[in-house]
């Protein structure tokens, strides 16, 4: 262990002479060229972007003025500040389709980047903008609240016109980011229940979202020993397969070829009845069976517990509001906190503030 330690130490200045340091002593990479800058970019964008796609160009427009960056388009700015903010972050925390997930299970922080994966592959092939697609499909989840959708539930009663968390993510969650409003628009209505999303890319990120969930959370299952892929509706084995990767590549093919050819961002029907009745199956399944209906009702009353009682002692919050407990203001804040929590914290917070039994936790959190 020491032999290794020392070596370790040793590359803490890297390597080289004076004037250059290099982080290996045998590197030999060599970059020539002008340097590709943010205005180099945009530039090219009008050349090699699809008519439709959203350039960079008279786009981001934000709430807050912001100079532009030097070397970053304004998506590629939006990406980054949501890769690197907390909101983020906490989604390695949150419930996907399992509280707590085992190892390789999905959570909401895997699935925004699968979800991005898919949004990109198809943003590319079609000539429009990656990077906002990326930001748009990164940041669409970051609005859930601990327990996943049943957090919706939860806090819908706390919430002037209750609680929807794709336009909680762009309108609270991630407003302090100042992202772009091509941006929060594809995260506010990547939810097809909503309108449609202003651009092209946020399209792309709302058949995204559902590609990826519909089929990762159909391998989660399997992985589960909760279905089978025999189970699976002959519509949906035939058309797609049976694994993620065989109904990955149809869903995203279909979606490619369907939409150069009729210029709309859509899908093939024959494909899309298969993608709605695996997402059917899932329902049936995976997401309306008892035990989750069972772990729905749980975390339900447990996040309406945690925000009644931080609603009655604001001074607990991080950020406590001047209103006195129970004010408008104070549940406002209370709501805003506990949406903020992974499965875990909730789960400690009801045990340590609220006496909570254990027994009655969440499946699967300890």
């Amino acid at each position: 262990m020491q032999e290794r330690a020392d070596r370790w130490a040793a590359t803490m200045a890297g390597h080289g002479r004076e004037r250059l340091v290099l982080a290996h002593a045998d590197s030999h990479a060599v970059v020539a060229g002008p340097l590709v800058d943010r205005r180099r970019r945009e530039e090219r964008q009008h050349a090699h972007l699809a008519a439709a796609a959203t350039r960079a160009v008279g786009a981001g427009r934000r709430a807050r003025a912001e100079e532009p960056d030097e070397w970053r388009t304004c998506f590629e700015r939006d990406r980054d500040r949501i890769l690197h903010a907390s909101a983020f972050r906490r989604l390695a925390g949150k419930t996907q389709v399992f509280v707590f997930p085992d190892d390789h299970q999905r959570t909401r922080l895997t699935h925004a980047l699968e979800v991005a994966q898919v949004a990109t592959s198809v943003a590319r092939v079609l000539g429009l903008n990656v990077a906002l697609a990326e930001a748009i499909a990164l940041g669409h989840d970051c609005g859930h609240g601990p327990g996943g959708h049943a957090s919706e539930d939860a806090l819908s009663p706390y919430v002037a016109g209750g609680y929807e968390h794709a336009c909680w993510g762009a309108d609270v969650t991630l407003a302090a980011l100042n992202l772009c409003a091509e941006t929060l628009d594809g995260i506010r209505n990547h939810s097809w229940s909503r309108p449609a999303p202003a651009t092209p890319e946020g399209e792309v990120v709302s058949w995204a979202d559902r590609i990826a969930y519909v089929c990762h959370d159909f391998e989660d299952a399997v992985a589960a020993g909760i279905v089978a892929a025999a189970m699976l509706p002959p519509v949906v084995a035939d058309r797609c397969g049976a694994t993620r990767s065989h109904q990955l590549g149809a869903f995203i093919a279909a979606m490619v070829t369907t939409t150069a050819e009729s210029g709309r961002i859509g899908m093939e029907a024959s494909v899309a009845e298969a993608l709605a009745e695996l997402r059917r199956f899932n329902y049936e399944h995976v997401y309306l069976r008892p035990a989750s209906a069972a772990q729905a009702e749980s975390v339900v009353a447990l996040l309406r517990a945690l925000v009644e009682h931080y609603g009655d002692r604001p001074h607990l919050l991080p950020d406590a509001p001047r209103s006195g407990g129970g004010a408008d203001e104070a549940i406002r804040a209370a709501a805003t906190y506990v949406a903020g929590m992974t499965d875990r914290f909730a789960c400690r917070q009801a045990v340590s503030l609220l006496g909570w039994d254990p027994a009655k936790l969440p499946a699967g959190v300890s």
